[in-house]
C-alpha cells in the first residue's frame, strides 16, 4: 500500500489546480492563477474542421498539458511526463511512480469517471487529477473539482486513461522530479504574461485568439439559415458547453486571469496591471452575459431581438474588449 500525504485543494480549473497543488507538495507555493498565468493557460480557438459532439470545437483554454509544461518548465521546475501505448506499461509506470514518493498528475476522458456527478459526464478528455496512492488495485484521487478526496478502481482507471475520441489522453501522467527551493518567479510571470498576449493577439491565423472570436461571430450569424434552426440551435449549444461547462472556460478563465494579473501587479510593482485586471473582469462578465443570452436563445426563451445577430454583436464586443487588454499586455516589460 502507498498513500502520500496529500493536501487535496480545490480549483476552478483541473489543470492549474493540479499544476498548484502538485508543486505545493514540493514545497513551493503558489496560488492557483499564478500557476494559471505562468502556463499561459488562457486562449480562444474556433475549429470548425475539428468535431466534438458532431459540432465544431470551441476552446477557450491551450492545449491539455500545456499549462503544466509551461509553468514548471519556467520556474526551472524539474518535470517528467510520459505517455503509453500500451495500458498495464501505463499503470506499472504509475505504480513505480507513486513508490517512489511523487504523486502524479493525470490526463483523463470524463465520461466514465465513477465519482462524476452525471451531469457533469460528457466525451471530453481535457480533464486532469492527481493520484496520490494506491492499495489492492484501488487508486486514491485528488480531483480539484471535488470536495473530498474520492478513489477509483484499477479497471475505471484504465478505461478513463485511455478514453477515446479527440485529444486522447493515450494515458499521459505528468509529476515533477525536482523543485529548486528557491524561485524567482518574475521573470516567469512577465513570460508567461508575453505568450498568452501572443497566442490572443500576435498570431496571424483567424481562427486563433481575438481573431477567432470575429471568426465565430461571423459564422454564427450564418447558421440559422444555412443550418436550420435545431442544427444552429445545437451548433450555439456546444459553443456554450465548452465556455461553461467544461473546465472553467470563457468567463471563467477570464476571472482567473484577472486575479493573476493583480497579484502580478504586487509582485511585479506595475500598478497598470491591476488596472487591466478590473478590465478583464469586465470582460468575464460580458462573457457570462453572452453564455445566458446564448443558453435562453436555444431553450427559445430569448427575446425576438437576441438573435443570432445579436449574439454575434456581442462576440464582436468581446473580441474588441480583449484585443484591447491583450495589445497593452504585450508591452510589459
Amino acid at each position: 500500500m502507498v498513500k502520500l500525504e496529500f493536501e487535496h485543494r480545490q480549483a476552478g480549473h483541473c489543470e492549474s489546480g493540479v499544476t498548484r497543488n502538485l508543486l505545493n507538495y514540493h514545497g513551493f507555493r503558489i496560488t492557483e492563477p499564478m500557476a494559471f498565468g505562468i502556463g499561459a493557460g488562457l486562449f480562444f480557438s474556433y475549429l470548425p474542421f475539428l468535431k466534438m459532439q458532431h459540432a465544431p470545437t470551441t476552446s477557450f483554454r491551450v492545449w491539455p498539458g500545456q499549462v503544466f509544461d509551461r509553468a514548471t518548465k519556467e520556474l526551472g521546475v524539474k518535470a517528467a511526463i510520459h505517455t503509453f501505448r500500451n495500458p498495464k506499461d501505463s499503470m506499472d509506470k504509475l505504480n513505480e511512480v507513486l513508490e517512489q514518493g511523487y504523486p502524479v498528475g493525470l490526463q483523463v476522458g470524463t465520461f466514465h469517471l465513477p465519482f462524476f456527478p452525471p451531469e457533469y459526464r460528457m466525451h471530453y478528455n481535457m480533464h486532469n487529477m492527481i493520484v496520490y496512492g494506491h492499495n489492492n488495485g484501488t487508486y486514491f484521487i485528488s480531483d480539484t473539482l471535488m470536495e473530498n478526496l474520492v478513489e477509483i478502481t484499477y479497471e475505471d482507471l484504465v478505461r478513463v486513461r485511455y478514453a477515446k475520441g479527440a485529444f486522447a489522453p493515450q494515458g499521459r501522467m505528468y509529476y515533477p522530479t525536482f523543485v529548486p527551493k528557491d524561485i524567482d518567479i518574475r521573470p516567469a510571470v512577465i513570460k508567461g504574461i508575453r505568450k498568452t498576449a501572443n497566442n490572443m493577439v500576435g498570431i496571424p491565423f483567424p481562427l486563433i485568439g481575438a481573431k477567432g472570436i470575429r471568426y465565430l461571430a461571423g459564422r454564427m450569424r450564418k447558421w440559422e439559415k444555412n443550418l436550420g434552426p435545431e442544427k444552429a440551435s445545437y451548433y450555439l449549444g456546444q459553443v456554450l458547453r465548452m465556455e461553461e461547462e467544461v473546465g472553467t472556460a470563457g468567463a471563467g478563465f477570464r476571472f482567473i486571469y484577472g486575479a493573476f494579473l493583480e497579484e502580478a501587479s504586487t509582485l511585479l510593482n506595475q500598478p497598470w496591471l491591476r488596472e487591466l485586471s478590473i478590465e478583464m473582469g469586465d470582460n468575464a462578465n460580458k462573457w457570462r452575459e453572452f453564455s445566458y443570452l446564448g443558453s435562453r436563445n436555444c431553450k427559445k426563451r430569448g427575446k425576438p431581438e437576441q438573435s443570432y445577430d445579436f449574439l454575434a454583436d456581442m462576440l464582436l464586443e468581446i473580441a474588441n474588449r480583449e484585443e484591447k487588454i491583450f495589445k497593452k499586455l504585450a508591452l510589459i516589460k
